[in-house]
């Protein structure tokens, strides 16, 4: 897991204070959404320590959203861990909607599931991160 945590953290990148991630939306820390639950305050720097707790808990709800999402599907640490670092940025209610790419999983087909991946929206947001991770799943 400190790999997948470790390539999650490299493409997120580190922001001590609140920023716009690429799609506009205000963001800190590891890539961590800002609800209206945080109580985040403007322009003030956040120690690291709290911030990387916070990738933590976001990080195991990312698993666990994956785990899910690929239980029906025989799957090796690889494949679970393309699926965590989906879930982490794009959240689970939107790596559902990649029902090509998981049915192309489960029949193992996999240089389908990486095109079905780079075949997205989500591709046009991030591509090199989509590329690389797409890379990943067909070279299983």
């Amino acid at each position: 897991m400190e790999e997948i945590k470790n390539r999650i953290k490299q493409h997120e990148g580190f922001r001590s204070s609140i920023y716009k991630d690429s799609l506009g939306f205000k963001t800190i820390g590891y890539g961590h959404l800002i609800t209206p639950k945080d109580n985040f305050l403007e322009n003030h720097d956040y120690s690291k320590e709290i911030l990387e707790e916070i990738f933590e808990k976001d990080f195991e709800i990312a698993k666990q959203s994956a785990i899910d999402l690929l239980k029906n599907i025989e799957h090796n640490d690889k494949i679970l861990g393309v699926i965590i670092e989906m879930c982490f940025q794009l959240g689970k209610p939107r790596v559902i909607n990649f029902k090509k790419m998981f049915l192309a999983l489960k029949e193992k087909d996999y240089c389908k599931a990486s095109s079905e991946m780079i075949n997205s929206k989500w591709y046009l947001q991030t591509p090199k991160r989509c590329l690389q991770l797409a890379e990943i799943i067909k070279n299983n």
